[in-house]
């Protein structure tokens, strides 16, 4: 197989593209360095693609891999035919291997094997040959009461295994019966008689069925919930006869009346209910989950992804207020860098009430501390809260507004370790409402603390294989702090363990260099840090930025082996390093802007030595010296002012923030504890293949309300014809 051939397309890139992708990832290099710094040897290949083509390259490999053992393995038992080696040559996934290494694969004890054991093979030959002669006269000679074959009856028995299992290994037969699962089967679905809390969520599934080919990846995994729990019992469906009749189409080939075929259709009957069928309904509902997971894990990581890079609240002092009841609202102040200044708790909700004495509280808090923003979770007794908020702000007129903040996998940060290293004099609450606070000022800084699957946008991700979701959802995180830039005076061990090429060892002795040194001021010094050598400072160094340092483009995104190009940029736009900083920026932009006008981007490329995308991204940090990217997304809604459930009516407008997407919608918070639902169906007036073509997660959106069930707290939203 010709990989490079084979990934260019599937991917639909050029083969030059795929053959210099592959190169690079062979010479040690990450994704995000490749994405951002190679794109003239890939043609500007993204780090989602990038991604992909490293998946399918492993996945490929390891089926040449595969191939070879299996050849081997056969070549060794003298089975190897021309017509086995150009099945495993056209073979193309690992599941087709296993089919053609199947009869040769040493297998445990079976029936066919005790058959054999017994000296009934030439007997199941003879049966399978289908003459006219009796079978039974014939197997008489095989009676044997030493070897358990007390008679005729016995020794047909055991050839019948034999014959069974011999039509179970046909990989020919095992293609078309796939083939025909693949494109006719049902899934099918019923109540089982256990009784648990949850059944009532699978409601629809008591008595379902739905084809393979159309079943949408939610719905699989919710049967496979389901079956998992002990509420639904599936099953894949097809019509038993048509499979039957199908090895017998290749297996018969004596007339009616003929005892041998009579014989032969007992052991096709057999072979297909008792092998063919459970391996095949196995097959059909893994690659069923699989292609499910793999769908569930692109939608986690797309919300993941825009999550992360949503804009950060800058430059405002910030309340985290965890929401509770019992034991209070844990509340936390930290200053525009995040820095905790304060921290108390209040008591505004049931049972204690003490409504007044916390607003006195947070009003002095708030006047102390010029705090202008509260960052609310969205957890127990949150609404509450949300209103106790809402009402101080009226009340008091105070110049301060507030969001609801996912606090997704706050507890689990809270009770880490690295929490414990980072505010050792603070309990699990305290800690927790601080990253309330954080996450509204930098959610990529504060939600890289915490593991990416307990950040919880996404959809049934705690089914998903572990590994496929780690790797999937860390490689979005990497992506998403690579792109923004990582200040490497400021960063905490988490933010910079996600820097290419930097491991949390390195990432370690980073943050211990610059406790001992007093930070770096430049990114030369890097090459001082234990264990960061020549190859990871040229992966890591364009992506960590030195603010205020001895060199000015070390506060951009150009990559120090670019220097000496930047420097000629600067040269013909007739600009020094020392303009980039301060208010002198603005006007070199400007004279950069013009220069590259005035010459053109290809002569400019030409005499500063670097190809035309590279000096593209060189213009642009240049222009905007310490840009985050983030900061040119639309901006977070903060709010001062809350819904009711009960103060919603039908046909009513609202603006709303886009929380979480599936399969099948949207979640939009519109300002009520409970999100609505925007419905696939009505996301827009045109077709719609999938949400994340129409939002994503942190999107600011315009919604009509469809209906109101408070019984059960649901919202239907719709966005057609407002957006």
């Amino acid at each position: 197989m010709d990989i490079v051939k084979q990934i260019s397309e599937e991917l639909k890139i050029r083969p030059t593209q795929a053959e210099a992708a592959v190169k690079l990832l062979d010479e040690g290099n990450t994704i995000p360095f490749i994405a951002r710094y190679r794109k003239e040897a890939t043609g500007a290949l993204d780090d989602v693609v990038l991604r992909e083509l490293s998946e399918r390259l492993t996945y490929l490999r390891n089926l040449e891999k595969r191939k070879e053992e299996v050849r081997e393995s056969i070549e060794s038992l003298g089975k190897m035919t021309e017509e086995i080696e150009k099945d495993l040559a056209e073979a193309v996934t690992l599941a087709a291997v296993e089919d053609i290494y199947r009869p040769y694969k040493p297998k445990k004890k079976t029936r066919a094997g005790i058959a054999k054991e017994k000296g009934l093979e030439p007997l199941a030959e003879f049966i399978l040959a289908q003459s006219k002669d009796d079978p039974y006269a014939e197997a008489k000679q095989y009676i044997n009461e030493e070897k358990g074959v007390a008679s005729a009856e016995d020794a047909i028995a055991g050839a019948l295994d034999i014959i069974a299992e011999n039509i179970s290994d046909d990989p020919e037969i095992r293609k078309i019966l796939g083939g025909l699962y693949d494109r006719h089967a049902l899934i099918n679905s019923k109540k089982t008689d256990a009784e648990t809390e949850n059944q009532s969520v699978y409601e629809i599934y008591f008595d379902f069925r739905e084809s393979v080919t159309k079943i949408p990846t939610h719905r699989i995994l919710a049967v496979d919930r389901g079956e998992r729990e002990g509420v639904l019992k599936v099953a894949v469906e097809v019509d038993t006869d048509e499979m039957i009749a199908t090895i017998n189409s290749r297996y018969i080939t004596g007339n009616a009346g003929n005892k041998n075929s009579d014989l032969v259709e007992q052991a096709a009957a057999d072979a297909y209910k008792r092998l063919i069928h459970p391996s095949i309904e196995r097959r059909v509902r893994n690659d069923l989950t699989e292609k499910a997971c793999t769908a569930a894990i692109k939608v986690f990581g797309d919300n993941l992804r825009q999550l992360l890079m949503q804009p950060p609240v800058k430059g405002m002092v910030t309340m985290g207020f965890d929401p509770g009841y019992r034991t209070g609202c844990k509340i936390a102040v930290v200053d525009e860098t995040g820095k905790v200044l304060d921290h108390t708790v209040v008591y505004p909700t049931m049972p204690q009430n003490k409504t007044a004495e916390s607003r006195a509280k947070l009003t002095s808090l708030i006047k102390k501390y010029g705090i202008t923003a509260i960052s609310i979770g969205n957890g127990t007794a949150s609404h509450e809260s949300e209103v106790f908020i809402a009402d101080m702000i009226h009340d008091t007129g105070l110049p301060v507004s507030y969001m609801v903040v996912s606090e997704a996998g706050a507890s689990v940060y809270s009770a880490s370790k690295l929490a414990q290293e980072e505010f050792p004099d603070f309990d699990v609450t305290v800690r927790s409402a601080v990253s309330i606070a954080r996450r509204l000022q930098d959610p990529l800084s504060e939600l890289v603390k915490i593991e990416p699957k307990a950040i919880g946008v996404g959809q049934y991700q705690h089914d998903m294989p572990p590994a496929q979701l780690s790797e999937a959802l860390g490689g979005v995180v990497e992506d998403c702090v690579n792109n923004v830039g990582v200040d490497v005076n400021t960063a905490s061990v988490a933010l910079l363990s996600y820097v290419a090429g930097i491991n949390s060892g390195i990432a370690k002795n980073i943050v211990a260099y610059r406790e001992e040194n007093g930070g770096f001021t430049d990114r030369k010094e890097l090459l001082k840090v234990a264990k960061l050598g020549k190859k990871t400072f040229e992966q890591c160094a364009g992506f960590l930025r030195v603010r205020d340092g001895r060199e000015p483009l070390d506060d951009t995104a150009v990559h120090p082996e670019s220097y000496e190009a930047a420097r000629k940029l600067l040269a013909l736009s007739g600009v020094t390093e020392a303009d980039l900083k301060g208010d002198s920026s603005k006007l070199a932009a400007e004279k950069i802007n013009a220069a590259v006008k005035k010459l053109g981007t290809a002569k400019v490329a030409e005499e500063t030595g670097v190809g035309t995308m590279t000096l593209t991204d060189m213009i642009k940090e240049l222009m905007k010296p310490g840009r985050d990217p983030r900061d040119e997304l639309p901006k977070p809604m903060l709010r001062t002012d809350v819904v009711d459930i009960n103060s919603l009516k039908e046909g009513m407008e609202l603006k709303g923030t886009v929380r979480n997407l599936t399969d099948f919608g949207a979640f939009v918070d519109i300002g009520v504890h409970q999100d609505g639902l925007v419905h696939i169906s009505h996301m827009s007036n045109k077709y719609v293949k999938h949400p994340l073509d129409v939002v994503k997660v942190g999107d600011v959106v315009n919604v009509r309300i469809l209906g109101i069930d408070t019984k059960k707290n649901r919202i239907s939203l719709t966005m057609k014809g407002l957006n």
